[in-house]
């Protein structure tokens, strides 16, 4: 899989696309650059984890630099002067579907805020370990690792955070 001239072609293929991802969410050159950067390193150390049947490349390599744009986003949220209701639209435009419906963008769109309010509430270090797990489908093992935290601490903290979102998501529904 460390096959440096087939990442270069990859890179060739599809670093303009997925730059355009990360100027969407950051809205910075220098930042959608650091992102596309970080991307590119984590699609290289784990191209021997992608599975071809879970999603097509494109949505795979996408889904890692709108992750890695919204951790670029957390260490520079200080230097961005974004409103938060045009940060929250900055992210719903990246989940939204070109086929989709008015009915299901504005699902898509009430599920996504209330999950970013119940992710939002969350300590950080455990909605990271969070979005390792489930946004870029690493094990707790492969958390842990990429943490540099013992597993069992990896584990408890999504364990926990999952409950604490279950919970706040069931409260946004009744309350």
């Amino acid at each position: 899989m460390n096959d440096a001239c087939a990442f270069e072609n990859l890179y060739q293929a599809s670093s303009a696309r997925l730059y355009g991802l990360a100027l969407h969410i950051l809205r910075r050159r220098e930042l959608a650059e650091e992102a596309l950067q970080e991307s590119f390193v984590s699609i290289w150390h784990h191209a021997r984890d992608y599975q071809e049947g879970m999603s097509a490349p494109m949505a795979w390599m996408s889904t890692i630099v709108r992750n890695k744009s919204f951790d670029v986003l957390r260490r520079h949220r200080h230097e961005l002067e974004l409103g938060s209701a045009e940060l929250d639209d900055a992210v719903l435009a990246t989940l939204r579907d070109p086929a989709a419906n008015p009915a299901d963008l504005l699902q898509v769109s009430s599920e996504a805020k209330a999950l970013a309010a119940c992710m939002a509430a969350l300590e950080e270090t455990h909605r990271n370990a969070v979005g390792l797990a489930f946004f870029q489908d690493l094990s707790h093992s492969e958390v842990a690792r990429e943490l540099a935290l013992p597993l069992g601490t990896v584990k408890t903290w999504i364990r926990r955070s999952l409950t604490r979102l279950h919970a706040c998501l069931n409260g946004r529904k009744t309350g």
